[in-house]
């Protein structure tokens, strides 16, 4: 599963910024975000979809789906609960 591109990337748009305002969040590079110098959150695609490996607990890298609206409300929602708990 390659990492995503642009053209994927453009798709996660609305999610992207709102992740962009959240405290201690820093995006190194486009849909890449680090958390206190580590890498916390990041985008693949696949043809089975877009995915995010997102670090919800202070471990390794959880894989879940952001292809849809609610999938990507779902990780926002997870994502602000992780942070708020570090």
């Amino acid at each position: 599963m390659k990492h995503a591109q642009a053209p994927a990337l453009a798709l996660l748009e609305p999610l992207l910024q709102q992740l962009r305002t959240l405290p201690g969040l820093v995006e190194r590079t486009p849909g890449s975000f680090y958390f206190k110098g580590k890498a916390y959150l990041h985008f693949h695609e696949d043809p089975a979809g877009l995915f995010a490996d997102v670090k919800l607990a202070h471990q390794g890298f959880e894989r879940l789906k952001v292809g849809t609206r609610a999938e990507q409300a779902a990780l926002l929602t997870r994502v602000r609960a992780s942070l708020g708990s570090r």
